[in-house]
C-alpha cells in the first residue's frame, strides 16, 4: 500500500504535513509533498486513513488498500 497526493486537487492548506509529518512533507510553494514513494506498512495505515479524511480537498488517498 501506499499514500498518494492529487497534486491537481491539492491547493495548499498543509494538513497533511501539520497533522501528518512522518507521512508528508511540504515543498517550497508549502503543497503538501509524500515522504518517499508513499509506501506504508500496517503500522501506519491507521495515520494515512486519517490523513485521507482530513485533506478538505481530497486530494490525499491510499493505493492498493
Amino acid at each position: 500500500m501506499r499514500v498518494v497526493i492529487d497534486y491537481e486537487r491539492c491547493t495548499g492548506n498543509g494538513r497533511c504535513y501539520a497533522l501528518f509529518p512522518d507521512l508528508f512533507g511540504d515543498d517550497e510553494s508549502g503543497y503538501g509533498q509524500v515522504i518517499g514513494d508513499g509506501s506504508i506498512g500496517d503500522d501506519q495505515l491507521d495515520e494515512a486513513r486519517s490523513a485521507v479524511v482530513a485533506c478538505p480537498e481530497d486530494a490525499v488517498a491510499i493505493e492498493g488498500e
